[in-house]
């Protein structure tokens, strides 16, 4: 079963000032805390957006390095 009610902001305003406080305090930390990890997603996901990528030139040359140090483990 299903519900929904149209309520503009004014209204959800409204209601959120007869809860008692107990309640509204308990909101408004759910709300900070969703709040918090949407933000910590945005900046993680911005931060792999911008971080620095290797040229081809630099892949090529790390696998080269780590090639020669697995081969250097073994003997």
């Amino acid at each position: 079963m299903e519900l929904r009610i149209d309520l503009d902001y004014n209204q959800i305003l409204g209601l959120i000032h007869q809860l008692p406080k107990r309640e509204i305090e308990r909101l408004t930390y759910t709300l900070q805390s969703e709040i918090s990890l949407k933000k910590s997603s945005n900046d993680l996901q911005e931060m792999i957006l911008k971080a620095p990528t290797w040229t081809d030139l630099e892949l090529d040359d790390y696998n080269k390095a780590r090639l020669h140090i697995n081969k250097s483990r073994i003997a």
